[in-house]
């Protein structure tokens, strides 16, 4: 039985993080952090000097096994697939590199990746990890994961937003937008929307979703404007997002905002992936 000395459940939450931040889905990070406990059980603990930094590698290794699983069922998926949202705290959100890291802009970006790089990237930009630890993690040399870590920058950063926006501003937006949604009228969407937004949407081919990205602000809105649609704000992956629900269909919406409109719109409707949201995740680093 798991004791609260245990160091496997003091270090839970930063597992859980390591695990969600490498598959995008809360869902499959727990299954990892449960193949994990078993391992971890099965070690004499006494004869490990770092519990943590060894609790992170057993957490990677069955996170790497699980994105190669991963990666041959989502050929399969039906439409766009976007990461898991989760609801976070104001914790979160205050640690901006934190809150960045748990995008589902970054994790959109990060599913880019292939395996090893996933997660040569996780552990170094987000957990600050050294090389050498991340070497015996993924199985590879600290020169490979070196330039392992190099490329991976390289294309994260070609791909992820360019514009810093700080923390009111993207407040500002959002509340606007979600504003405007709520009145379910286009001219409304349209101020509030770059002209070259793109709205991904995710239905898993459980709810009515776009298959591919929808582009340009009028098409945008034109998709997105319903009458009697409810429309709330929560904090989703540690930045302002959006809870809606028309008809009985329901999507959680994040945003990126660039330039003081928003540039892209991801919206979850996959009912799978919304079972989450009752209360917050634990996401630390």
């Amino acid at each position: 039985m798991t004791g609260a000395g245990d160091p496997f459940v003091v270090h839970r939450s930063l597992l859980f993080t390591v695990a969600y931040e490498m598959l995008g889905s809360a869902a499959d990070a727990e299954d990892v952090l449960q193949d994990s406990w078993l391992r971890w059980a099965a070690v004499d603990q006494e004869r490990v000097s770092e519990p943590r930094a060894y609790l992170v590698r057993i957490v990677t290794r069955q996170a790497l096994n699980r994105m190669r699983t991963l990666s041959r069922r989502r050929e399969d998926y039906v439409g766009e697939w976007l990461p898991e949202p989760l609801l976070t705290s104001p914790d979160v959100a205050e640690d901006v590199e934190l809150a960045e890291s748990v995008s589902i802009a970054m994790l959109t970006v990060l599913e880019t990746l292939g395996p090893t790089e996933r997660a040569v990237f996780v552990l170094r930009e987000v957990f600050d990890m050294p090389y050498g630890e991340i070497a015996e993690a993924v199985g590879k040399s600290a020169a490979t994961v070196r330039q392992t870590a190099r490329r991976a920058r390289e294309h994260v950063a070609a791909r992820r937003p360019r514009v810093a926006v700080s923390r009111s501003e993207q407040q500002a937006v959002v509340e606007r937008f979600l504003a405007a949604l709520r009145t379910g009228q286009v001219q409304e969407l349209m101020e509030v929307m770059a002209p070259d937004v793109v709205l991904v949407a995710d239905g898993g081919g459980l709810a009515g979703a776009a298959l591919v990205p929808v582009r340009g602000a009028e098409l945008v809105a034109t998709a997105l404007a319903r009458p009697n649609r409810v429309v709330s704000t929560v904090t989703l992956n540690g930045a302002p997002a959006g809870w809606t629900e028309v008809d009985g269909r329901v999507a959680a919406v994040s945003f990126v905002v660039e330039n003081g409109r928003i540039a892209r719109i991801y919206a979850v409707a996959n009912p799978r992936k919304l079972t989450r949201l009752d209360e917050p995740a634990e996401l630390v680093r």
